[in-house]
């Protein structure tokens, strides 16, 4: 459990638009050490951080960050991809979904996208901010995007100051490819 190089450009693209943060309602999905959810609580947001039911570890890293970070009220839940349970099915509408780095494994792309799905339901006007690390040319989210009637919208780095091998002093970035997209259901409304 540590701080990934998208998690790094995922919160200076929070930073870059922190003004629009107070009130939104906002979940980290796959949040690990939580370093968006925080920074998107710190900017004034009303956070849920969450990681996978099936690894209490996980949840367990999100609390501590939560603890060490003075933000001992923010929520963490369990959530699986592609599993609805009950804390799914409890959670108010979104405004945005942060999830760095979750497009790791392409077995687990659909899943993702299944659970983002079921929320957008939820509002329909909510985006998805994901940033990933392209680690091989052969995967790619269009066909499974397509399928569940979502678009994509690819954020250049430059555009929010993250094209850099550090940011904020942090040295994460580095050469690593790290890509910034905004993912909303493909029509304008259902």
């Amino acid at each position: 459990m540590y701080v990934w190089p998208c998690a790094v450009v995922l919160a200076q693209y929070l930073w870059f638009h922190r003004r629009s943060l107070p009130g939104k309602a906002i979940l980290e999905i796959g949040a690990g050490v939580s370093l968006p959810g925080i920074l998107a609580a710190k900017c004034g947001a009303v956070v849920v951080l969450s990681d996978s039911s099936e690894l209490p570890h996980c949840l367990e890293v999100c609390r501590q960050s939560c603890q060490m970070n003075n933000l001992p009220h923010l929520q963490v839940v369990g959530l699986t991809w592609g599993h609805i349970s009950w804390d799914l099915l409890a959670l108010p509408p979104q405004d945005i979904i942060l999830a760095s780095d979750v497009f790791f494994e392409p077995e687990d792309f659909e899943d993702i996208l299944a659970t983002i799905y079921f929320l957008m339901h939820k509002n329909p006007k909510v985006q998805l901010w994901s940033t990933y690390q392209v680690r091989s040319a052969d995967w790619s989210l269009e066909a499974l995007l397509y399928k569940w009637d979502m678009k994509c919208v690819r954020i250049p780095l430059e555009s929010f100051d993250a094209d850099k091998e550090d940011i904020a002093e942090s040295t994460l970035p580095g050469r690593h490819t790290v890509e910034m997209l905004v993912i909303s259901f493909a029509k304008d409304s259902l």
